[in-house]
């Protein structure tokens, strides 16, 4: 079993910064894919970030520019820095992974339970 538990959501300002962190832990590897997602209410569940075994990142093109992914790989922690947030930021963000180091752009099995990012 793999467990993702994110931190650091909340409510702020347009224009303002939060950091998100995902804790991962149990059987999986921290050079394994791993990407963050998110759905705001009424739409579908949405990648805005991935990196892969290389550490190599991509982002969708909504939030490329203003957010950047990162990880500890000694601490299993994932990281998403988020500047010149906007309204259109809010959402539900979730951490993920998957048994694989390349081709991270979808068909992921582990998630957390989410964090809530409130831009207003």
């Amino acid at each position: 079993h793999v467990q993702l538990v994110e931190s650091g959501g909340g409510s702020v300002q347009a224009g303002g910064s939060l950091k998100l962190s995902c804790h991962a832990s149990g059987y999986t590897r921290s050079t394994y894919c791993m990407g963050w997602f998110r759905q705001a209410p009424g739409k579908e569940r949405e990648a805005i970030a991935t990196i892969d075994g290389d550490a190599t990142a991509n982002y969708a093109d909504s939030v490329k520019g203003r957010f950047t992914i990162s990880k500890d790989n000694a601490k299993t922690t994932l990281y998403l820095q988020m500047d010149s947030l906007k309204p259109e930021d809010t959402a539900m963000y979730y951490c993920a992974t998957k048994v694989q180091y390349y081709s991270c752009d979808s068909s992921y099995n582990y998630w957390g339970r989410g964090t809530q990012v409130t831009v207003s």
